[in-house]
């Protein structure tokens, strides 16, 4: 397993609903263990761990969509070619090489 491959697959895993719980489970943690430590900053750096979370979260949902839909399109069209229905599972660096192959 690659470098890139291990990113990609860490992207993805923040976009599950189990990040929040680990978040959450960080956060009591913090209180229990050191509750004087948790202070405006401690608030500030768990809510942007949030923030970010939300943000992948909302990001995942709207490329699986846009998936969803570029996928039903590509089995709509008779021309389409089959292996771009799961061009998404490679890694971006490919996508990058596939697109620059085909256009020039």
């Amino acid at each position: 397993m690659t470098v890139a491959s291990v990113l990609t697959h860490l992207g993805t895993a923040t976009a599950r609903p189990w990040a929040f719980l680990i978040l959450i489970g960080y956060a009591a943690l913090w209180l229990v263990f050191e509750r004087q430590t948790f202070d405006w900053h401690g608030f500030a750096t768990m809510a942007t761990w949030a923030m970010t979370l939300f943000i992948q979260r909302a990001e995942h949902r709207d490329t699986q969509a846009l998936q969803a839909k570029l996928d039903e399109l590509l089995r709509a069209n008779a021309r389409a070619q089959d292996e771009l229905t799961t061009i998404d599972e490679k890694e971006p660096e490919e996508i990058e090489r596939r697109r620059k192959a085909e256009d020039g």
